[in-house]
């Protein structure tokens, strides 16, 4: 973390736009602030990247929030190409009054591009989708670029792909449990049975027609969550009956062990690609 503030300082003065790519499923809890602090009063173009998976009503409401103050957003998605031919109109738009000094002063240069972002968000792939051709490396895992890089695209700018941004520490719970659900954060140092249940939760919640559709729940098997402003909220109560139909979800499927026991860790996982697929649905876990 230290290490890519310090590259961001040191290369924020050689770039014209910031591209900051936001998780369309989770376009508040993606976003870091630390790069809002370092990136502040520069032109930035919002990107909420892997839209095809998101709830399309509820990115239309965060485009609209992050389309102010001389910044803009639109949605993309890097792996389908959705959206990606409007970012060079849309950053010339951004920086329409620098290009046209420049054209007055006879300058002309390629528009330089830092992307920013958390791990996992997309980066490398929309360098590559950009290029034309395999340019960063791209696994659907966090951590993978590691180090700056210039890079030219076919549409003539010159972008800079940083390393992933992330907190250094986690305030708020709920961020770091929907980071978790998106795959933001190595499953390798979580418990995925937790961050299974958090993301079930949040389901129940607010879509629970997708689950029952999905794992052909009948309307009892969902349960009825109270408000956490409500005097009758109980944490642990809710928990058990999320845990309850997290092992009714597992019996469907026929993840069981001997015994006929639910097998957790398979229900977990089976959960949370299921999710990350877009296999449930389209969803979005910031509620605008």
């Amino acid at each position: 973390m230290a290490k890519t503030r310090r590259l961001i300082k040191e290369n924020l003065p050689y770039v014209d736009v910031v591209i900051e790519l936001l998780d369309a499923r989770i376009p508040y809890s993606s976003k870091n602030p630390e790069i809002e602090k370092l990136t502040v009063n520069r032109p930035t173009l919002f990107l909420l990247n892997k839209s095809s998976l998101a709830d399309d009503r509820c990115t239309d409401a965060w485009r609209s929030r992050y389309t102010r103050n001389g910044n803009m957003a639109i949605s993309v998605d890097c792996i389908t190409g959705q959206g990606i031919s409007r970012i060079d109109d849309a950053i010339k738009e951004i920086l329409a009054e620098k290009i046209a000094r420049d054209r007055q002063k006879g300058m002309s240069r390629p528009i330089r591009a830092m992307i920013l972002g958390i791990p996992n968000v997309g980066k490398s792939t929309l360098i590559n989708k950009l290029c034309g051709f395999k340019k960063a490396a791209a696994e659907d895992r966090p951590g993978v670029t590691t180090s700056k890089q210039w890079v030219k695209t076919d549409i003539g700018f010159e972008l800079l792909d940083m390393p992933g941004v992330l907190w250094p520490k986690f305030e708020d719970r709920e961020i770091g449990e929907k980071l978790a659900a998106t795959g933001a954060i190595k499953d390798a140092i979580l418990i995925p049975e937790e961050i299974a249940c958090s993301l079930l939760k949040r389901l129940v919640r607010f879509y629970p027609e997708l689950l029952k559709e999905r794992y052909l729940l009948e309307d009892d098997a969902i349960p009825v969550l109270t408000d956490a402003e409500n005097e009758d909220y109980d944490e642990y109560t809710e928990n058990e009956l999320i845990y309850e139909l997290f092992l009714k979800i597992g019996k469907k499927r026929g993840l069981l062990i001997r015994g006929g026991e639910v097998n957790e860790e398979r229900c977990a996982a089976m959960l949370l690609d299921e999710f990350r697929g877009g296999k449930i649905g389209k969803i979005t876990l910031d509620i605008p």
